[in-house]
């Protein structure tokens, strides 16, 4: 993964017109991006991979309460 990865859209307006936002930062928060469109500022940050996703307790199961 690269270090600075962008997003595609502002999940505020959906605009696509994303620029990076220069600013101090904080370590491990996440990279700023500006909105051109709505004028926000935001911080996308990836938290990591549920367990559940590679055969946790809902992987795939049918519910049992008969309402199936």
């Amino acid at each position: 993964m690269s270090e600075r990865a962008a997003p595609h859209y502002c999940p505020y307006c959906g605009d696509e017109d994303l620029m990076p936002h220069e600013d101090d930062g904080e370590a491990g928060a996440g990279y700023p991006w500006a909105c051109l469109a709505c004028a926000r500022v935001f911080r996308v940050k990836f938290i990591g991979l549920r367990s559940a996703a590679f055969g946790g307790p809902d992987s795939g199961r049918t519910p049992t309460d008969g309402n199936a």
